[in-house]
């Protein structure tokens, strides 16, 4: 019996890895024929304001890349069940939006409203946050049931996830990098409490982010685009829900807070700044981490990589918080000071004097809702 579990045990390791190279491998070269389509129907990226940190057209559909790098590996290594049709479903309807706001600059309001219909699709197909931890201790209920309040709740999730990740999509190699970390920690938690599938589909999501990075990195050669970030949002948004929410309540408040901690903080941060000068949530600003950190001196690479490290801390404690013991408490402390100085610093500081920008760097800019509302 144990070398039976053992056997099932590697070639469930098995299985994340090939679906993480295979995933790679199609992103990578799909790229190019991706890249050649986004010039052939016009879907490039010109710089026209301050906010944009290139100097030249880039193509910017290179999500669809992405898509068919996880969507090859998922056909291949996940039964597809009702759930995983339903998340599925949901993602073509965000990639088509994406395509075509990538091309046409579609208005926020259109498309706020599709992407609560491909949320719609997701929850009505099984993927719901039925069950919270109580994130009070003292509580006599360690759980919240939620009931009815399942679908406006996970509805909410999926789509605030999904903006998330389009609001921090504006220099080179950041989405993308962040994403890949981000499922990369939720494959790491999923092989902790067992969860074979979301495993893979994380692994899956993470290959297709690192096949598409070569192209993606500064000076970058073809954006993600909405078609990308959107993409990358609804997923861990969805596998989040099925894989972390309903099996494991102990961890379920905390830990997808963590995995995606970058994104949600930069979306609430520039939802309370707008809101505060009276402007739209969805109103275009440069006022977002990246920027940010671009105004504090920092060139394009240095604020990606610094980027890349809260975000791999963030990612390394939710591991560590769902499978540590009595330390669970004491990192989860650290790393909440550590975000709240951080958070401090880069959001609260006023910025310094804006660093002139250098001809021959180029970064992605944010997409989507956030430029075009």
């Amino acid at each position: 019996m144990n070398n039976l579990s053992k056997i099932m045990a590697a070639q469930e390791i098995w299985s994340v890895l090939l679906a993480l190279v295979l995933a790679a491998l199609v992103a990578f070269a799909s790229t190019p024929l991706v890249k050649a389509l986004s010039v052939k129907v016009g879907a490039v990226d010109v710089p026209r304001d301050g906010r944009r940190m290139h100097d030249h057209p880039i193509p910017r559909m290179g999500g669809l890349a992405i898509f068919f790098g996880f969507v090859a590996a998922m056909l291949l290594f996940v039964p597809l069940n009702g759930e995983k049709r339903g998340m599925l479903l949901g993602a073509v309807i965000i990639v088509v939006l994406g395509m075509l706001d990538d091309r046409f600059a579609l208005p926020a309001k259109p498309k706020f409203l599709v992407q609560i219909i491909a949320a719609l699709i997701a929850v009505l197909a099984g993927n719901r946050i039925d069950v919270l931890s109580n994130p009070n201790i003292f509580s006599p209920n360690p759980e919240w049931q939620l009931g009815w309040m399942a679908y406006p709740v996970t509805v909410i999730w999926i789509v605030a996830i999904t903006n998330s990740v389009n609001f921090i999509d504006g220099l080179d190699g950041l989405a993308c990098g962040v994403s890949t970390i981000s499922a990369a920690s939720m494959l790491v938690i999923a092989l902790l409490v067992s969860e074979q599938d979301v495993a893979v589909m994380m692994a899956a999501l993470a290959g297709a982010c690192i096949g598409f990075l070569p192209y993606n990195f500064n000076p970058a050669k073809i954006f993600m685009g909405d078609t990308g970030s959107t993409f990358l949002g609804f997923i861990m948004a969805t596998v989040s829900v099925e894989g972390m929410f309903k099996q494991y309540p102990i961890i379920s408040f905390v830990v997808p807070f963590l995995m995606l901690g970058l994104p949600i903080f930069d979306e609430c941060f520039a939802v309370i700044r707008r809101l505060s000068r009276g402007q739209s949530p969805m109103a275009p600003d440069r006022g977002h981490v990246h920027h940010r950190l671009i105004d504090m001196g920092f060139s394009q690479k240095q604020a990606v990589g610094v980027l890349y490290v809260i975000s791999a801390i963030l990612g390394l404690s939710a591991v560590v918080l769902t499978a540590g013991g009595a330390q669970k408490a004491m990192v989860f402390l650290l790393v909440m000071a550590a975000a709240t100085a951080i958070v401090w610093r880069v959001f609260l500081t006023r910025p310094g004097r804006e660093k002139p920008e250098e001809p021959d760097q180029s970064a992605e800019t944010e997409k989507g809702g956030d430029d075009h509302g």
